[in-house]
């Protein structure tokens, strides 16, 4: 199965359609009338619908097991053909399409297995999904295309070539994913004013993001937050606590971060751990979506 762990809970919503067609309007009629020999068809195919839904992580060996938060089945008849939609909800990490169209068809199967003794020319058509919401894709065409980043790492062994840089690295893979533009990468000690002149150069030289990585602990070295937090006209603690929720889930000793993230004007500044893992799932936690933000500092809607 595909590793999902990375991913961050959002409400998923996806809705497909089969459709049942019959031979004759008597069909029709024996529907809506409840007068089908094996029973309440409408009934009885939502009823297994709803088990086709729940169950479909049984039958298809890489579909992930996740809580189903909703799900509606409705009819809709036109003619002699019967539209079966399907709408299945839940807040998880991954999407719920499959679920859904495993739903209508199960539906659309029930109430053939119940026509067919009254009706030999019944057929299943387009079964399909028809939209799907809340994944990465129902974000990403909101985002400013013309953003540039500059990464710092804060680190007294690495500016000292002791050892080698990685978590800034991990850092530009995952801007460059979001295309965002590496304007500068650079090593500098942990050094208060070195990371306050730092940030007010590369704001003041236009750099629509900065990221500082390391010196966000508790060691008398970790300065990063406190060199910052007096450049900042405002801080937003939504992004820090994201990252700390994201981390804290997978490891027990994320709440110790004190990762920073605010603004210099129009400069979002964020300051996140120096560990390799640490940068990668602050990074997990916040990409794509926090890039948002430079939209409402432009002064555009939230929607």
């Amino acid at each position: 199965m595909v590793d999902i762990t990375h991913k961050s809970n959002t409400l998923r919503t996806a809705i497909a359609q089969a459709i049942v067609k019959v031979s004759s309007q008597e069909t029709i009629d024996a529907i809506q009338n409840k007068t089908v020999p094996k029973g309440d068809v409408f009934a009885m195919s939502k009823a297994a619908g709803l088990l086709g839904v729940k169950k479909t992580p049984d039958l298809l060996p890489d579909c992930h097991p996740l809580p189903i938060e909703y799900t509606g089945i409705e009819y809709k008849i036109d003619g002699l053909e019967i539209k079966v939609l399907v709408t299945v909800k839940t807040i998880y990490k991954t999407g719920v399409e499959v679920e859904a169209m495993h739903g209508a068809s199960v539906v659309a199967l029930n109430m053939y297995d119940m026509l067919k003794p009254i009706d030999k020319g019944i057929e299943l058509h387009h079964i399909k999904l028809l939209e799907k919401t809340g994944g990465k894709s129902s974000f990403k065409d909101k985002f400013r295309r013309d953003l540039s980043a500059v990464v710092i790492v804060c680190s007294d062994s690495i500016s000292e070539g002791k050892k080698e840089d990685k978590a800034g690295k991990a850092i530009i893979a995952k801007l460059e994913e979001c295309e965002v533009t590496i304007k500068d990468y650079i090593i500098i000690p942990d050094e208060k004013d070195i990371i306050q002149e730092k940030a007010k150069h590369y704001q003041a030289n236009g750099a629509d993001l900065i990221i500082y990585t390391g010196g966000t602990g508790l060691s008398q070295r970790d300065v990063t937050p406190e060199a910052l937090k007096p450049l900042l006209d405002r801080t937003i603690p939504g992004i820090e606590e994201a990252i700390r929720k994201y981390g804290q889930d997978r490891m027990p000793y994320a709440m110790l971060s004190r990762s920073l993230a605010g603004t210099i004007k129009n400069t979002l500044v964020l300051a996140l751990p120096g560990s390799t893992n640490g940068a990668r799932e602050s990074m997990d936690a916040i990409f794509p979506s926090l890039l948002h933000v430079f939209r409402i500092l432009k002064g555009a809607r939230h929607d």
